[in-house]
């Protein structure tokens, strides 16, 4: 790995709510707008803003099942970084 790829997945972790939203994928494998905006006592629309940032940065993908879209953690390197967190950050 480059320190480019390094460079983009810590830019689009940077921010506390993107921060937590892949850390819950980590632990749950996947999840959902609706549960996300219930655990995390955010708004659905803030919420999917900060998706689409984690997407674009291929952290994480969507999957549609009927009329949910799941998603996942995708990235490994991201998953690494996040597993070697060492605050409780991720509970």
């Amino acid at each position: 790995m480059n320190p480019e790829d390094y460079s983009e997945i810590f830019k689009a972790l940077s921010h506390p709510l993107r921060l937590k939203i892949a850390c819950g994928l980590l632990h749950k494998g996947k999840c959902n707008v609706n549960t996300m905006v219930e655990r995390l006592g955010e708004s659905q629309s803030l919420i999917s803003q900060h998706l689409n940032i984690l997407k674009k940065s291929g952290i994480i993908k969507g999957y549609r099942e009927g009329n949910i879209i799941w998603y996942r953690l995708e990235n490994e390197l991201a998953a690494k970084l996040l597993k070697n967190i060492e605050l409780k950050l991720c509970d």
